[in-house]
């Protein structure tokens, strides 16, 4: 074993006994953390995985799956997604990504929003409404830098500022991601081998503050009334562990397959374990089309009675087009993404598309 990977090993081994207190995987526990929009994956490329491609992400989509990942950008990149999620319940995602390589390493941006549509306002005075309209605004903004510390480890770390609000009460926090990736191969694939660990949404108890949360109050048996302010129960964030590994197979040259597969301890839910394929195809010396599907399952998902508690059923699939603007490398191209999630018949399932451009 080479000093290289014993110094992998040690790094993965610590994060697992660090965190093993944090993450029980425990369902008892569900429900209890908040800003539950900081396990939606906004981006299309790894929705069809299912999100089990923890250890070969590369780009921008890594800064919400393995940030370790960003470090693979060659120079500029730009994406944007939308999702239309669970269809029927009138929510939508959109996710805009930047990411610059600066040479001993690559930074990062991304922000996402999840809007709920227009919500009719009630009072206890008038619950059948006509008081107007409002709209909850959840925003997630991220800074992200990667660093490859060698051909075949990279390594990166998010710091993402959490912000979750309605008119008149609001809750904000900051979470950190971190991620680690290694690579190893022969001398003509040389990563065909991957694995990867990642650590996410680890960071302050967040709590709702504002006037949402104030009333008129009588004091000392009625002699008048002054405003009071209740507090905000706190809650934690959604923590969990990623572990997960791929490998590389060619046929022919111009044609790949992978497969990839994770685990994820959750701190708040049930502990996950995904399965996914890939298949690429060259045109020129370059993929020009990329077909994607994953698998999660989760503890009771053969139960009848969970798996009817869960919005999604566990499979996702997509696709990937390349549309280069010429045959040159440096000329920058386009990349058109789709994927989709399978949901419970409460649901018609979320479609994700996305578009990125590299420079």
């Amino acid at each position: 074993m080479t000093l290289n990977m014993k110094r992998l090993l040690l790094v993965c081994l610590t994060v697992v006994m660090v965190t093993q207190g944090l993450f029980a995987g425990n369902p008892d526990r569900a429900g209890q953390a908040g800003a539950s929009e900081l396990l939606v994956n906004p981006w299309s490329r790894s929705l069809g995985w299912n999100n089990v491609n923890y250890s070969n992400i590369r780009g921008i989509e890594a800064m919400r799956v393995n940030v370790a990942g960003l470090a693979f950008l060659d120079k500029t990149g730009v994406a944007f997604s939308r999702t239309e999620y669970l269809v029927g319940s009138g929510i939508n995602v959109n996710a805009l990504g930047f990411g610059q390589n600066l040479g001993d390493g690559t930074l990062g941006l991304s922000v996402m929003t999840v809007g709920y549509g227009d919500i009719e306002i009630t009072t206890t005075n008038q619950p059948e409404g006509g008081l107007g309209t409002f709209s909850p605004q959840f925003v997630n903004i991220g800074i992200a830098y990667a660093h490859s510390f060698a051909d075949f480890i990279h390594g990166g770390v998010v710091v993402r500022i959490v912000s979750e609000g309605i008119p008149d009460a609001r809750a904000t926090g900051v979470a950190i991601d971190a991620g680690l990736q290694y690579n190893t191969g022969n001398d003509t694939y040389p990563d065909k081998f991957k694995f990867g660990v990642s650590l996410r949404n680890v960071g302050t108890p967040m709590s709702f503050s504002g006037d949402g949360l104030k009333f008129r109050a009588d004091v000392i048996a009625g002699t008048y009334q002054n405003t009071v302010s209740q507090l905000s129960q706190a809650f934690e964030l959604p923590s969990q562990l990623n572990i997960g590994a791929s490998y590389d197979m060619y046929v022919q040259y111009k044609h790949r397959i992978t497969v990839a597969g994770s685990f994820t301890s959750n701190a708040f839910y049930r502990d996950q374990i995904g399965l996914g394929l890939e298949y690429g195809l060259k045109v020129k010396g370059r993929e020009m089309f990329l077909l994607r599907g994953g698998y999660r399952y989760e503890e009771g998902f053969l139960n009848a009675e969970v798996l009817n508690g869960n919005a999604f059923t566990g499979w996702a699939g997509g696709f990937t087009v390349m549309i280069p603007f010429s045959s040159d490398e440096e000329v920058p191209r386009m990349a058109l993404d789709y994927a989709y999630r399978t949901t419970n018949p409460s649901f018609q399932g979320s479609h994700t598309v996305g578009v990125t451009l590299d420079f």
